[in-house]
C-alpha cells in the first residue's frame, strides 16, 4: 500500500463528503422485497391502542389534556403511543440490524473501502431507521386521524416531530450498537427500552408519581416525545414544545457525534 493509500485509509476523504445517500440507498435495496416486515412495527401500537385506549378507556373515562380541557383516554393514550412507535421502529434498526452489519456481515469494512467514511455510514444508517422509525409513526398517524383521536390542525406537524423523536433514538441507539460486545448484551436495550415505554406517562399523566420520581421521569428522552406528540395532537401547544424538541437535536448531535467516533475507532484502526 502506498503513503498516500494509507493516508486515506486512516483519514477516509469521504468522513464528512456527504455521501450518506448511498447507504440509505443500500439499505432501501436490501429492503425492497421485505416491506411488509419493516411496515409491520406499526402493529403492536396499534393493539395497545385498541386493547388499552379503547378498551380500557370505557372504564376510565376521561382524561385532561396539557391545557386542561377533558378528552378521551384513547385521545390521551394514542399521541404516548405515537412516540413509543416513532420509538421502536428507530431502536431496532440502528441496534440489532447495526450490530450484525457490524460484527457478522462485515458490511462497513466494504464501505469504508470505497470513498465512505465513518461520517458517511452513521448519517446513512441512522437515516434509514428515521425512515423506519417515520413509516411506523405515519401509519400510527392515520389510525387515530381515522379513529378521530386529532383534536387540532397543530397535528400536522406530529410527522415531522415523530421523525424527529425517531432520529434522536436513531443516533443514540446506533451509537450504543457500537458498544455491544454479544447477542446477549441487547437485554440491556429491552431492559432500558421497555420500562421506558411503561413508565414515561404514556399510559397516565406524570403527576401520579411523588416528586422525586417526576425528575427522574423527565429525564427519559421518551417522556419528551410524548409530551411533544400529546401537545401537538391535543391543540395544546406551548413553549415548553421548544424544549422537548431541543432535547432530541441534543441527542442527534451527540449521538451522531460518538457513533462516527467509535466506527472511526472500531474499523480505522
Amino acid at each position: 500500500m502506498t503513503t498516500q493509500g494509507l493516508v486515506l485509509r486512516i483519514v477516509p476523504v469521504g468522513s464528512y463528503a456527504g455521501r450518506a445517500r448511498a447507504v440509505v440507498e443500500r439499505s432501501a435495496l436490501v429492503n425492497r422485497r421485505n416491506w411488509l416486515l419493516v411496515a409491520s412495527g406499526v402493529f403492536e401500537p396499534l393493539f395497545y391502542l385498541f386493547a388499552l385506549g379503547i378498551g380500557f378507556g370505557a372504564i376510565i373515562g376521561n382524561q385532561t389534556a396539557p391545557d386542561g380541557h377533558p378528552i378521551s383516554y384513547a385521545a390521551y393514550v394514542a399521541p404516548g403511543l405515537l412516540a413509543a412507535s416513532a420509538m421502536n421502529g428507530a431502536v431496532h434498526d440502528s441496534t440489532f440490524n447495526i450490530f450484525l452489519k457490524l460484527k457478522y456481515a462485515r458490511v462497513y469494512d466494504a464501505m469504508l473501502a470505497t470513498p465512505l467514511g465513518p461520517m458517511d455510514v452513521a448519517l446513512g444508517e441512522t437515516s434509514w431507521a428515521l425512515l423506519r422509525g417515520g413509516i411506523y409513526a405515519a401509519g400510527f398517524l392515520a389510525v387515530m386521524a381515522a379513529l378521530g383521536l386529532i383534536a387540532s390542525p397543530w397535528a400536522l406537524l406530529a410527522l415531522p416531530a415523530a421523525l424527529l423523536v425517531a432520529f434522536g433514538f436513531a443516533a443514540v441507539g446506533m451509537g450504543a450498537a457500537t458498544l455491544m460486545r454479544s447477542w446477549q448484551d441487547f437485554d440491556l436495550i429491552l431492559l432500558v427500552q421497555m420500562p421506558m415505554f411503561l413508565f414515561s406517562t404514556t399510559f397516565y399523566p406524570i403527576t401520579v408519581y411523588p416528586e422525586a420520581i417526576r425528575v427522574l421521569v423527565q429525564c427519559l428522552p421518551l417522556y419528551h416525545g410524548i409530551e411533544l406528540m400529546r401537545q401537538l395532537t391535543t391543540g395544546a401547544v406551548g413553549w415548553s414544545a421548544l424544549g422537548h424538541a431541543a432535547y432530541f437535536l441534543a441527542m442527534i448531535v451527540a449521538g451522531g457525534w460518538f457513533t462516527t467516533r467509535r466506527l472511526g475507532r472500531l474499523l480505522l484502526t
